[in-house]
């Protein structure tokens, strides 16, 4: 079972490390994680029972919300009885996509398809080291299930598929949220002597493990460029750093350091690299 798991994961890794466009599959995440949230929050009564005021205050951690309960509500017949769970699904996903065609204006296509292929491919990391562990987990205590009369084997089967569905929605969600709410500035590349430096700015570092150098052969753009970014952390902090990128990766550096250090640190990784 792990190891199909393993495939689908590395199938995934694969299609970003070749650059393939998945702009398709971002906004397929986008509109699963919706549908997730208000699945949830209207499994259960009427609608006049459903918090839809906690789900918006929800759904604006993930992006950006247009829509509002007042004017859904007056679309459906004027009150919340003529609410519906697909209803409010289909409209809450229209506007999230909307939300996402806006973003990508505000980035453009080039910014937009890099910042996916390195949002996915970090989340997609941390979050299948953090299933191995649980499947780990499972395993050693998985012999407690015969002592209930059950068969071990199957209980991991079973256990084991509701991990990995878990981690893969736990994929989606994040992806989506670091995709609208990173902050990103991008400038022009200014000549310095017989150089060229440009700021792509804040990328997906608090995504991935603090430290970790996120090296991706094919996802750096065409130029060297100097990147620096904040982002929210997983403790409810701000992630700051910065990354030298180059054609064949990306390499996290000192953000305290100088110029020339981190020149000097450059020309020593290149020569490393021969």
């Amino acid at each position: 079972m792990l190891n199909r798991q393993r495939l689908v994961i590395y199938d995934e890794r694969r299609r970003v490390l070749e650059g393939e466009d998945i702009e398709e599959q971002v906004r397929d995440f986008i509109g699963d994680t919706v549908e997730g949230y208000v699945r949830a929050a209207t499994a259960d009564g009427y609608p006049e029972d459903w918090d839809l005021d906690q789900l918006w205050t929800a759904l604006k951690q993930l992006y950006p919300v247009e829509a509002t309960i007042t004017e859904l509500e007056q679309a459906s017949g004027g009150d919340r009885s003529g609410l519906s769970q697909d209803y409010l699904a289909a409209e809450l996903k229209d506007d999230a996509q909307h939300a996402y065609d806006l973003r990508e204006e505000s980035l453009g296509d080039e910014v937009a398809r890099e910042l996916e292929r390195r949002v996915i491919l970090s989340v997609l990391d941390r979050k299948w080291r953090e299933h191995l562990y649980e499947m780990d987990y499972l395993r050693d205590g998985i012999g407690l299930r015969a002592m209930a009369q059950r068969d071990p084997l199957i209980e991991y089967q079973r256990e084991g598929f509701d991990l990995f569905n878990a981690m893969m929605d736990g994929i989606k969600e994040e992806t989506v949220g670091y995709l609208f709410n990173v902050e990103v500035q991008v400038a022009e590349p200014a000549p310095v002597g017989d150089e060229s430096e440009s700021v792509i700015g804040e990328v997906i570092a608090a995504a991935a493990a603090p430290k970790a150098p996120l090296l991706a052969k094919g996802l750096a753009p065409s130029r060297p460029a100097h990147m620096e970014y904040s982002a929210p952390s997983e403790s409810g902090g701000v992630v700051h750093g910065a990354m030298e990128v180059e054609e064949g990766g990306i390499v996290e550096i000192d953000p305290d350091a100088s110029r020339a250090d981190r020149r000097r640190a450059e020309r020593s990784r290149r020569k490393g690299g021969r």
